[in-house]
């Protein structure tokens, strides 16, 4: 049997991007324009750059036609409305839509549930072991931790240290 780590960390002001004051506001403005449209809200990512900012929106639908550019330019239409009138971000940012796409990020414990099995890509916030980069099979959840076998090796890491996480398409 594979040694199992089990993380150290405690929760020290150490915070997923979805939990912050910031992306909470973002997400209650958001969530109900999406799925108002009939879509999915996957999730999001707020990169704050300067003159260079972004926020990009991850929609999903169960439609076998999936995700295209007139729904993306759809929700695009109707959020940026929102957001000029509700004006959450100072400053200037570019607004993306997109599918999640093969290598989609995942952002809730339901979506890492979904895709148990499959091999991810992982980058902490904080060094674990001695690293921040992971890439191996998404073995489970436990509690807020993830369950990753990376070289035959399972790490426990904990959901709110995670930084970015992706699923690694497999042809």
């Amino acid at each position: 049997m594979s040694p199992f780590f089990v993380s150290a960390f405690y929760k020290i002001g150490f915070r997923r991007k979805r939990l912050s004051a910031k992306y909470t506001i973002l997400e209650e403005l958001i969530r109900p324009v999406v799925e108002g449209l009939g879509f999915e809200f996957w999730g999001m990512e707020y990169l704050s750059l300067g003159k260079d900012s972004v926020l990009r929106i991850f929609i999903e639908t169960d439609d076998e036609k999936g995700i295209d550019v007139e729904n993306c330019a759809r929700v695009s239409r109707q959020v940026s409305s929102i957001l000029d009138v509700e004006d959450p971000i100072t400053g200037e940012y570019n607004l993306e839509v997109s599918s999640p796409g093969l290598d989609r990020p995942l952002f809730s414990l339901a979506q890492y549930q979904a895709y148990i099995g499959s091999i991810v890509s992982l980058r902490l916030r904080v060094p674990f072991d001695g690293r921040r980069k992971f890439k191996g099979q998404l073995m489970g959840i436990e509690s807020e931790d993830i369950v990753i076998r990376v070289d035959q090796e399972e790490y426990l890491l904990p959901i709110d240290l995670i930084d970015k996480a992706n699923v690694v398409p497999q042809f």
